[in-house]
């Protein structure tokens, strides 16, 4: 008897995989049907005549496999198999595969992904601006990484920083707390906090909850909230705080292609975008203002048609798109300093710090923590152990739900934090065990709802 490999899934006349492949297949997730495989595969579990198998050609053995031959998915992490350098398994990313040596594609990778360190342009130091009052802009959630980038902006490179915060109701108590003390430490910082009525933030997640089965919104609502301000102060540079694994993990899941990491540095592209620009007498863009723009207008427009015809479409930002339509207006502000910025040149551009080389070449959790704790008063978690995502208390809900999803194969999302942790495990941000660690105790990876959820739908509800 034959029937459909574990993780490949019957959509149309299309067999799509709902896992992460191993090299040189890592993103060859779809095979188109012709109508005769279709019908012999919408049959299945079944026997299969000689005839049957002949059409089904070279799908037999991968996408097609006798019963016995099905791969048994981990309902717990305690069935995982674990890749043999990070923290990678199949339990967290059910469907990963492993080569002969044990590793998880994204091990496999290493050398192939090692320049590529982010989607916008990388920037480590900055000029005092002329025209502004300050030098940067940052969103400051008051987690581990807005409060190192907050400190190395301030303190190591004393820049004048506009800190902008928008108060999400799931903020947690140690990120309140981290920001207030950071307004006690940081003198250079001015700090802008936003929020949302309650009203208008409920339309939202409630729509945005029945689309993603969860109401995370960051940071697009912060974009749309705070870009105006940017734009009024003339800020030179907008400084994104995300840390190296969770720049790579858009690429493994299929949301950037490599192109994405080079174009900054791309000077013929570069060159022909500007020609378009002045032919159209808008001035011409300096680095990193074409990333603003794009950013920009992909929340108060949607993703442009080029990128999802390339297949490079980002799931989690299109819902988030869709649900801020249920409050048309609050994207009126942003439309209009989208044409004013674009037309008079005066764009904040989107850059971001490389964090593992103003580290010395690793950015280690542990000893980020030290410091911000030392220079900051950053407040640490309850979960001691807990590096990503520490300002929210309902992260583990959209971890739960990303991997709910994922697992069911109700989604291809690969769940984020599943691939930051591997990545960070693979990098030595932190250590193998250390990873596990988190893993086990501080991340929403569990086929039953974990209790954060309740905080979530009694917001929204």
């Amino acid at each position: 008897m034959y029937d459909i490999q574990s993780r490949w899934k019957l959509e149309g006349n299309i067999l799509r995989y709902y896992g992460l492949r191993n090299q040189p297949n890592i993103f060859k997730n779809a095979v188109k049907l012709t109508k005769k495989q279709k019908t012999i595969i919408e049959k299945l579990p079944c026997d299969l005549t000689n005839s049957e198998i002949a059409v089904l050609k070279n799908l037999v053995g991968a996408q097609v496999v006798k019963f016995e031959s099905k791969k048994a998915i981990p309902s717990s992490l305690d069935e995982a198999r674990f890749c043999s350098t990070c923290i990678a398994n199949d339990f967290m990313i059910p469907g990963i595969e492993f080569d002969a040596q044990g590793r998880c594609p994204i091990c496999q990778s290493a050398d192939k992904t090692k320049n590529l360190k982010s989607i916008v342009p990388i920037m480590n130091t900055f000029p005092t601006s002329k025209k502004s009052r300050f030098d940067v802009a940052v969103f400051y959630t008051g987690g581990k990484d807005s409060t190192y980038l907050l400190y190395y902006l301030s303190k190591v490179l004393k820049l004048r920083v506009l800190a902008l915060t928008w108060e999400i109701p799931y903020m947690s108590e140690c990120a309140r707390k981290s920001i207030e003390n950071a307004k006690q430490s940081l003198d250079s910082v001015e700090f802008i906090s936003r929020k949302i009525s309650n009203n208008d933030l409920k339309k939202i997640y409630n729509k945005l909850y029945s689309l993603s089965e969860n109401t995370c919104a960051c940071p697009a609502l912060a974009y749309v909230l705070f870009y105006p301000e940017l734009v009024i102060n003339k800020i030179p540079y907008f400084v994104a705080g995300n840390e190296p694994a969770q720049m790579l993990g858009l690429y493994f899941n299929h949301m950037a292609p490599k192109m994405a990491y080079t174009f900054p540095n791309n000077k013929g592209l570069n060159f022909l975008l500007n020609i378009g620009r002045i032919l159209t007498l808008h001035p011409p863009l300096k680095k990193g203002q074409f990333h603003t723009l794009v950013t920009m207008k992909q929340f108060a427009y949607g993703d442009g048609k080029i990128k999802n015809l390339a297949g490079y479409s980002n799931q989690l930002v299109d819902n988030v798109c869709e649900a801020i339509k249920e409050v048309p207006n609050i994207l009126n502000p942003l439309k209009r300093a989208i044409r004013s910025s674009s037309w008079s040149g005066n764009i904040p551009a989107f850059v971001q710090v490389d964090f593992d080389e103003i580290c010395g070449g690793v950015y280690e959790w542990r000893k980020i923590k030290d410091t911000i704790i030392r220079e900051c008063g950053w407040v640490a978690p309850e979960e001691l152990d807990k590096g990503l995502h520490t300002s929210c208390k309902i992260e583990k809900c959209k971890e739960h739900s990303q991997f709910a999803r994922f697992y069911h194969m109700r989604s291809t999302m690969i769940p984020f934090s599943a691939l930051e942790i591997a990545i960070a495990s693979r990098s030595n941000n932190l250590s193998r065990t250390e990873a596990l660690a988190e893993l086990k105790a501080s991340l929403g990876f569990s086929l039953d709802e974990i209790p954060e959820c309740v905080i979530m739908r009694e917001y929204i509800k």
